[in-house]
C-alpha cells in the first residue's frame, strides 16, 4: 500500500496518471484527483502543467492528509486505485525484416559495427551510421548483421523505417516514438499523449535491456536524435544515403562491391553455369551494375540480354531501375508509373484496380515484383524504393502526362474515402455524420466494430496520403470527407499525433471550400479532439471556438452543442470544474432548439444522458447535486444496453456517495460498476474500483 504521507509516491503517481490520459482511465483518475483537490482545498486548484507543478501539488495533498485523516484516506484510496498507471508487461521485439539468402563481402564495415556493439558503456550512445548511395546494400548490410548478432540481443530487436510507412511521410519523433512503445509491449491506450512523456517512458523501458535498434532511410540526425539512447545495452545501427552531421556517432561508409565480390554475388544468385555461359557479356554486366547489390540481382536473371553500359550513364541503380522497367509488357509499365504518382504506404490489387481500372492486378503487381521494382510486405501488399518511385512518377509525367496522372490519383482518392466511410460507418454505427457517402453507402460487411476499426488502422498511411493528395491539387470536399471518416480511429485507436497534419488538412480546406457551414464545425471539432488528447489545450480551446462559431452561423444546433459539450471536456482536464458546468448548461439549452423532425433530434436524448454524467462529473465539491445528475443520466443508459457509459455513471456515482458519507450504497453501485465492466472487458478501470470498494468497506 502506498503512503498518502509520502512525498515520493504521490508525486510518482501523479505523474503516471498525467502520463496515462491516452485511455479513459487515465482521463478519469485525473478527473478523481481534481475533484479530490477542490474537496481538499475548498476551491479550484488549476491541474498542473509539467514536473514542477505536479512536485508543488503532491506537496500541498500531502500537507493536507497530514492533519485531516479523512482526507488521508481518501488520498490512499486513490493512490493505490493508480499505483499500476503506465504499467505494462514488456515483450521481446523481432521487428526485423528478413535477411537476404546471399550475402558477399562487407568484412570491414561489419568489423566496425562488431567493434562499436562490444564498446564498454562510458555513457555515451552505442550507435553507428551505415551510409552510401542507393542500391548499395546499407539496408541489407544492417538487418544481415542483426540477424547474425541476435545472442547479442536477447531482449529484442527493433526496426523503424524512417520513410513512414503505415506511418505516414516523414513521421513526427512523436508518432516513432508511439511506434516504438508499442514494439516494446505497451498496450495503445496506454501510450503517454506528450512528446516528453513518450520520451521518459521509452528510455525507462530501455534502462535494463540488451537490445538493437535499426532507424533505417534516416534523413537527418534530427529525426534520429530523440530515439538515441544511452542505455548501456542498446546498440543504434541507422541508415541513410550520407553521414549525418550532428549525430555523435561512428561512420561507417559502404561502397560498392569490387568486381571479385560482385562476380561471386552473380554466381551465388545465378549459379555457376549461367555465369559460365555469359562469359562474353560478364564484363559489360559488371560494368553497367557498377558494383551495387541492387543492380546485380536485378540483372542475375538476364545475363545474356544486358547492354553495356554508355558513356554519361547514371548511376548503377538507376540503370537497373531502367533496365527492369523496359523489360515489364505494356500493362504492368502503366501500372507502375500510375501507381509511383504518389508514395502510398502499400499497394495491393484494390489500390491499383482503383487507380488504373486493371483486371489483374495482382499478376501485374507480381511482375512489377519479380523485376525488383517493388517490395513485397508482410501483408501481401507492395511498395517501392523511393529511387524506383522517383523514376515511376517521372515516367508517368513524361509518358501519361499530367491531365491522366491527375486523373488516377483521383480514382484513388476516391476509392480510399469509400473504403474509409463504410469501415467508420461500420466502427461507430450510431454517430451522426455529415458527408453524402454514408447515406449512399453505410456500413461496410464487418464482423464487428472492432474488425471495421482494425481495417481502418490497417489502411491509415495510404488514408494520410489520401489527405495530402486531395489537398495538394485542391479537392476541398474530399479533404474534408476523408477527415470525417478518421473519427473511429481518433475516438477509439489513440492515433492523434498521427492524425494531427489530416486533421489540421481538414480544416484548411474547410475554410476555403465551406466556411461557416457544419463541414467547416466538424473539421474544427475533430482537430480540437485530437489537440486536447495531445495536451495542446490553448490551441484546442481556439478549434473549439471556432467550431461553434461555424455552426452557429450554419444553424446547425447539434454541431453547436457538440463544440460546446467538448469545451466543457477539455475544462474538466484543467479542473475548472465550475466553467465545465456551465458549458454543458449551455449544450443542453442548444439542444431544446432542435425540433422534432429537424437534423440531429434523434440524437438528442442520448446527448441530454451524456450532458447529465458530464455534469456530475463538474461538481465535486457538491456531491449532493453531482447524485442528482448522475441519477438522471442512469436511466438512460440502462434502458439502451450501454453498459459501458452506465458502469462509469455508476463509478462518478460511486465517488459522490462516499463523499457524502454513504459507503453502504457506494458499495452497492461499485458492485454493479465491476460487473458491467468486466462484462466489457475494460480492464484499465477495474483497479480504481477495487479502490473504491475497499474504501467503502473500510
Amino acid at each position: 500500500m502506498l503512503d498518502p504521507l509520502s512525498m515520493s509516491a504521490v508525486t510518482v503517481v501523479l505523474g503516471a496518471v498525467g502520463a496515462s490520459m491516452a485511455n479513459e482511465a487515465g482521463r478519469w483518475a485525473w478527473e478523481s484527483v481534481g475533484g479530490l483537490t477542490r474537496r481538499a482545498f475548498g476551491r479550484e486548484v488549476p491541474a498542473p502543467t509539467g514536473a514542477a507543478e505536479r512536485e508543488l501539488l503532491a506537496g500541498r495533498l500531502v500537507a493536507r492528509a497530514a492533519i485531516d485523516p479523512a482526507f488521508a484516506e481518501e488520498l490512499s484510496a486513490w493512490l493505490n486505485g493508480n499505483a499500476g498507471s503506465g504499467a505494462y508487461r514488456p515483450t521481446v521485439p523481432m521487428a526485423l525484416p528478413p535477411s537476404v539468402r546471399f550475402f558477399t563481402d562487407r568484412r570491414e564495415a561489419l568489423k566496425q559495427l562488431d567493434q562499436e556493439a562490444d564498446r564498454k558503456p562510458d555513457g555515451r550512445p552505442r550507435i553507428a551510421v551505415l551510409h552510401g548511395p542507393p542500391g548499395i546494400g546499407t539496408s541489407t548490410l544492417a538487418v544481415h548483421w542483426g540477424a547474425r548478432e541476435l545472442r547479442r540481443f536477447p531482449d529484442g530487436q527493433l526496426y523503424l523505417d524512417l520513410r513512414g510507412g503505415a506511418l505516414g511521410t516523414s513521421p513526427t519523433p512523436t508518432a516513432l516514438l508511439r511506434r516504438l512503445l508499442l514494439d516494446l509491449g505497451m498496450p495503445a491506450d496506454s501510450v503517454p499523449l506528450g512528446l516528453d512523456d513518450r520520451l521518459t517512458a521509452y528510455r525507462t523501458a530501455l534502462a535494463d535491456r540488451r537490445l538493437l535498434l535499426v532507424l533505417d532511410h534516416a534523413q537527418s540526425a534530427a529525426q534520429v536524435l530523440p530515439l538515441v539512447t544511452s542505455a548501456p545495452g542498446v546498440f543504434t545501427v541507422v541508415v541513410a544515403r550520407r553521414p549525418l552531421t550532428g549525430l555523435d556517432a561512428v561512420g561507417v561508409p559502404v561502397g560498392p562491391l569490387s568486381g571479385k565480390d560482385a562476380t561471386r554475388l552473380l554466381t551465388e544468385l545465378a549459379g555457376r553455369q549461367a555465369v559460365g555461359a555469359a562469359k562474353a557479356t560478364l564484363p559489360a554486366v559488371l560494368a553497367r551494375c557498377g558494383g551495387s547489390p541492387f543492380a546485380l540481382r536485378a540483372a542475375a536473371p538476364y545475363l545474356a540480354t544486358v547492354p553495356a553500359p554508355r558513356v554519361g550513364e547514371a548511376d548503377a541503380a538507376q540503370v537497373a531501375v531502367e533496365d527492369a522497367y523496359g523489360r515489364l509488357s505494356a500493362e504492368a509499365a502503366r501500372l507502375y508509373r500510375l501507381c509511383g504518382l504518389r508514395p502510398w504506404a502499400a499497394v495491393g490489387p484494390e489500390l491499383a484496380h482503383a487507380i488504373g481500372g486493371f483486371t489483374e492486378p495482382d499478376e501485374l503487381l507480381a511482375e512489377l515484383a519479380e523485376q525488383r521494382l517493388l517490395e513485397p510486405q508482410r501483408d501481401g501488399r507492395y511498395r517501392y524504393r523511393p529511387v524506383v518511385r522517383a523514376h515511376a512518377e517521372q515516367a508517368a509525367v513524361r509518358q501519361d502526362g499530367l491531365a491522366a496522372g491527375s486523373a488516377a490519383v483521383r480514382r484513388a482518392v476516391e476509392s480510399l474515402l469509400r473504403f474509409a466511410v463504410r469501415a467508420d460507418c461500420a466502427a461507430l454505427p450510431h454517430r451522426w455524420q455529415l458527408g453524402p457517402l454514408y447515406r449512399e453507402l453505410g456500413p461496410g460487411e464487418y464482423e464487428s466494430p472492432g474488425a471495421a476499426l482494425a481495417a481502418l488502422s490497417g489502411e491509415l498511411g495510404n488514408l494520410l496520403e489520401a489527405v495530402r493528395a486531395a489537398e495538394e491539387f485542391n479537392w476541398h470536399d474530399l479533404v474534408c470527407q476523408l477527415v470525417e471518416a478518421l473519427w473511429a480511429l481518433q475516438l477509439k485507436a489513440a492515433s492523434h499525433d498521427l492524425l494531427l497534419p489530416a486533421l489540421r488538412a481538414g480544416v484548411r480546406s474547410a475554410e476555403e471550400y465551406a466556411p461557416g457551414t457544419d463541414l467547416a464545425g466538424r473539421m474544427h471539432t475533430q482537430l480540437s479532439f485530437a489537440l486536447v488528447e495531445s495536451k495542446k489545450y490553448d490551441e484546442a480551446e481556439t478549434e473549439l471556438m471556432a467550431a461553434a462559431e461555424a455552426d452557429r452561423q450554419a444553424g446547425h444546433l447539434r454541431g453547436q452543442a457538440t463544440a460546446v459539450e467538448s469545451l466543457g471536456l477539455l475544462r474538466l482536464r484543467q479542473w475548472r470544474f465550475s466553467e465545465a458546468y456551465d458549458c454543458f448548461e449551455e449544450a443542453d439549452r442548444l439542444l431544446d432548439g432542435i425540433a422534432e423532425g429537424e437534423r440531429g433530434h434523434a440524437d438528442v436524448p442520448r446527448a441530454r444522458a451524456l450532458l447529465r454524467r458530464h455534469r456530475g462529473r463538474a461538481l465535486p465539491g457538491e456531491p449532493a447535486r453531482a447524485v442528482e445528475q448522475l441519477e438522471l443520466a442512469l436511466p438512460w443508459f440502462r434502458e439502451h444496453g450501454d453498459d459501458y457509459n452506465t458502469a462509469r455513471t455508476l463509478t462518478n456515482l460511486a465517488e459522490a456517495r462516499l463523499s457524502q458519507g454513504r459507503p453502504a450504497e457506494a458499495a452497492v453501485v461499485i458492485e454493479e460498476a465491476l460487473v458491467l465492466l468486466g462484462r466489457e472487458n475494460a480492464v484499465l478501470h477495474l483497479p480504481f474500483l477495487h479502490a473504491l470498494r475497499e474504501r467503502a468497506n473500510a
